[in-house]
């Protein structure tokens, strides 16, 4: 069995990362402008790739895990394309196997710093939002008891001081 088919779907994987990245890039300027219903489309677009993505990666451990039951070798779990890449025979497919993974490590940790990005603007702009609502929500009145309340109003203050001695 050739590693073709598992290199085909990590290319189709490398794609929705790569649309999932420039959504994310999207998001961003979306959130500056406070364009909520944008904001809300690019929502659902980027659940329908996240889906394609779980059924993509559903495939790619399932091609694997045949791949390594055809060449007879064990595994204690799903295996990763780490331990795929030691197994690969031909040098030419362990090479673009590797440059596919690579490919695909680098747009992951990029969508990573970009959603985390994102949801530091998001965070930021809630913050905003509550401050501002704290400002115009009148301030409750103290419910402890005032000096005032507890003397009856305008009673003179005794200090166990006595400042004339």
């Amino acid at each position: 069995m050739s590693v073709q088919p598992i290199i085909t779907i990590l290319e189709k994987l490398e794609k929705m990362h790569k649309s999932l990245l420039e959504h994310a890039y999207r998001k961003t300027e979306l959130v500056k402008n406070n364009d909520m219903d944008e904001l809300d489309q690019m929502l659902k677009i980027e659940q329908s790739h996240v889906a394609a993505i779980e059924q993509l990666e559903a495939q790619r451990q399932q091609n694997v895990m045949e791949y390594f039951q055809e060449k007879g070798i064990e595994m204690s779990s799903v295996p990763t394309i780490a331990e795929l890449l030691e197994a690969v025979e031909d040098e030419e497919e362990r090479q673009k196997l590797a440059d596919v993974r690579n490919r695909l490590l680098k747009l992951v940790e990029n969508l990573k710093i970009q959603n985390d990005l994102n949801q530091q603007l998001i965070f930021n702009s809630l913050q905003l939002v509550n401050i501002t609502l704290n400002m115009l929500r009148p301030q409750p009145e103290e419910i402890n008891y005032s000096e005032k309340t507890v003397r009856g109003g305008n009673a003179p203050r005794h200090s166990l001081f006595d400042s004339q001695a």
